[in-house]
């Protein structure tokens, strides 16, 4: 057996294992999800999806986020470590994906 049939192998296995992985940051799409993984940097799960709860209704979606710049976003996360980097790398991300 070769290294890409075993790789297939326990591939197929960890999927029966765990047929959905579930995800603890709440996101409503790509885009929430996304942000929520970079807030989470050094950070728990529960107080990012307790931000994320503001955050996302008033910012959604890349463009609103964009258009609720840098500042804002800070106020929305000014609680997590990190917060001045974070709110830069969102916005930025925000701006790319816009």
């Amino acid at each position: 057996m070769n290294k890409n049939e075993r790789v297939k192998i326990i591939i197929k296995r960890l999927e029966e294992l765990y047929p959905e992985t579930p995800i603890p940051l709440d996101h409503q799409n790509e885009f929430t999800l996304l942000v929520a993984v970079v807030l989470s940097a050094q950070s728990t799960d529960k107080k990012v999806n307790e931000l994320t709860k503001e955050l996302f209704k008033v910012a959604p979606s890349a463009e609103k986020m964009y258009k609720l710049g840098e500042k804002r976003i800070y106020n929305h996360i000014k609680q997590l470590g990190l917060a001045k980097t974070k709110a830069k790398n969102i916005y930025n991300l925000s701006k790319i994906i816009f």
